[in-house]
């Protein structure tokens, strides 16, 4: 049969063949006729697209910082994933039609810049030193390649730029830092008295009528969510054991694997002092400083210490404190005729002037580290650590995949997989779709345990792993589940009572605090008026004082001005319930004459950046606003990193 195919595959029949197959390839490309298709993209800004792919790493980085930022506080339950993905994308499309009208305006940012920000960075440094590796990891964690990294870090930058120009642009007169100071320095003089709500609770029995009117006009309090019991089994990296100890002949193996790995160009050890000369200055501002930079070159021949030189004179903010210490620097690092200079320099020599784009330099070299490898003493303990997490992560994954088949072959138990992995079967608390503790709060482990052919059919989940940065794994089961119900007016009668109780006495500590402020008004003195209950004078308060409940503070300076000899009163009810009675006997504004000149430029820098902020929030508002957006359905669910 097979010789028969072969035979007729000859000649026009052969011809018609490779015909039918060339069409798709010429008018649709391979692409479509292997159905291979480009990254969807969620949004359009002006007909540039965003990509899912590029709305999933903020996503995840953006979880990733607040996870970070909150430490233990973090409660993953808490977080509405929908929510913050659309801030990211939001995010996302703002930064668009930013970095679009910053190209609009020509705002560019230079090699030199973005190197900068680069070498200035905390993160990627190593005992003050910037450090490659520890850079190269960074933004591989952040899913990226330095190459993607440094054009996202360029489009910040650029994208900075139109920022301070605008907020360059604003100005403060001196009329509107009189008018600011006078408002926002303005401090009251202020006394209250507190109604404590306990004073007003009463111990007379509810009728039956007011609590079950209580009970039907709050079912939202007594509402218990749909709930559920389940069994789990979990494979975590970190509760694997100890790796198995790596010999000296495997560690010894991987170096000579990853030697070019290990392999480090020339570097050196260089100090700078910077006379700052702006590009396109005139003949009368380079002469200048060509004049300072060689009186500084003298001081130094002359015998005088260079760090010290640099502390006083250099102009370079980053290093001058240093003594001009810019640390190791590699070839590719720094401005072309810098690093030319650098490079070219003898250890202990002081340099020429050399000129940079942002000045002329003295350059020094203290050391001179030649290219070669890293020695195998020095990266063992490093080789020794990744060689032991991948043994661990060779045995997660394949404890993982077990899991994964057993509880698939044996769906409706986790006994066999627990029996057969050595694995405890774990059993949960009653769990709503807020979720528990630990695995059970993370919302992809939730929705599993909601999922009709788990909480219905009564099957395993899936091997689910609820963090893409960890390895860990889950499988859970339903074993017991309650319908989301109302609590019985039996159950919760006492509570009603209290609240009933409660909310009783907090109206009538309004209605006696508002009764006090019109017999004040009315002429009455405090003293009477609060007859046992203590005075609290607080004195001159200002608008941002800590000591102040926010209520108090938030009142008394929207309260009137009392007339000279008086007091303005006011009531109003305390984060705990408590009413208070709030008495303004004076009023002193903000004065510039009382600041020293110093304070004074501080207010009006300050004053001038918060403008400059509005009108840049303004402008960005105008921009997003006049952009054409199109936002589209994701293709895919959206993942929980």
């Amino acid at each position: 049969m097979l010789q028969a195919i072969r035979d007729r595959a000859q000649g026009w029949i052969a011809w018609v063949i490779v015909i039918l197959i060339a069409i798709p390839f010429a008018f649709w490309g391979i692409d479509s006729y292997l159905g291979f298709r480009s990254e969807p993209a969620v949004a359009e800004v002006n007909g540039q697209e965003i990509t899912e792919r590029d709305l999933d790493i903020q996503f995840q980085n953006f979880r990733g910082q607040l996870r970070e930022r909150l430490g233990a506080a973090f409660r993953p339950e808490l977080v509405d994933d929908t929510k913050l993905r659309k801030e990211v994308l939001d995010n996302l499309v703002r930064d668009a039609v930013l970095a679009q009208a910053s190209a609009d305006l020509g705002l560019a940012a230079s090699a030199q810049e973005i190197r900068g920000a680069i070498l200035s960075e905390p993160a990627f440094r190593r005992g003050g030193q910037f450090d490659k590796a520890a850079y190269e990891r960074a933004v591989q964690l952040q899913g990226m390649v330095p190459k993607q990294f440094e054009e996202r870090l360029r489009q910040r930058l650029v994208s900075t730029q139109l920022s301070r120009l605008v907020a360059a642009t604003e100005f403060v007169t001196d009329a509107e830092l009189a008018e600011a100071v006078r408002v926002l320095r303005q401090q009251r003089s202020v006394s209250y008295l507190t109604l404590p709500t306990s004073r007003f609770i009463s111990d007379r029995p509810i009728p039956e009528p007011e609590v079950l009117a209580y009970y039907e006009a709050h079912q939202d309090l007594f509402h218990v969510p749909e709930q559920v019991r389940v069994a789990y089994l979990v494979v975590d990296a970190d509760t694997l054991g100890a790796a198995v100890p790596v010999s000296e002949e495997e560690l010894r193996a991987l170096y000579d694997q990853q030697m070019e790995r290990f392999r480090q160009p020339e570097r050196r050890a260089v100090r700078h002092i910077l006379v700052e000369l702006p590009r396109g200055a005139d003949e009368t501002a380079q002469q200048a400083a060509r004049q300072r930079a060689e009186q500084i070159r003298a001081r130094i021949q002359g015998g005088e210490d260079f760090a010290a030189v640099a502390k006083e004179v250099s102009d370079d903010p980053g290093s001058a404190p240093q003594g001009g210490d810019l640390g190791m620097i590699e070839r590719g690092m720094m401005d072309p005729a810098f690093e030319q200079a650098a490079f070219a320099l003898p250890q202990g020599q002081l340099s020429e002037l050399v000129r940079s784009a942002f000045g002329l330099h003295l350059l020094r070299v203290e050391q001179i580290v030649p290219e070669g490898v890293k020695p195998f003493a020095e990266v063992k303990a490093e080789l020794t650590a990744e060689a032991q997490k991948k043994q661990v992560e060779g045995q997660y994954f394949e404890i993982a995949e077990r899991l994964a088949n057993l509880t698939y072959e044996h769906p409706d138990s986790l006994q066999p997989a627990a029996e057969a992995l050595g694995l405890p079967i774990q059993n949960s608390d009653w769990l709503s779709r807020q979720g528990g503790q630990g695995v059970l709060a993370h919302p992809k482990v939730v929705a599993a345990a909601f999922a009709p052919d788990v909480l219905e059919q009564g099957n395993n989940t899936e091997l689910l792993e609820p963090e893409r940065e960890t390895m860990q794994a889950v499988v859970l089961r339903v074993i017991e589940r309650k319908d989301a119900a109302t609590r019985p007016l039996q159950e919760v009668r006492g509570e009603i009572e209290t609240a009933i109780r409660t909310e009783v006495a907090r109206t009538a500590a309004a209605e006696a605090a508002a009764g006090m402020v019109n017999k004040l008004r009315g002429g009455t003195p405090l003293s009477e008026v609060a007859g046992s209950t203590p005075i609290t004078n607080l004195g001159l308060i200002g608008r941002e004082d800590a000591k102040v409940p926010q209520a108090l503070r938030n009142l008394a300076f929207t309260m009137s001005r009392p007339k000279a000899g008086e007091a303005s009163y006011a009531d109003t009810s305390l984060a705990n319930g408590d009413a208070a009675v709030v008495v303004l006997t004076e009023v002193k504004d903000g004065s510039l004459e009382a600041l020293t000149p110093e304070a004074r430029d501080q207010e009006k820098q300050r004053l001038a950046r918060n403008l400059g902020r509005q009108y840049y929030d303004h402008l960005m508002a105008d921009l997003v606003g006049r952009a054409k957006v199109t936002r589209h359905t994701p293709k895919r669910p959206a993942e929980n990193p």
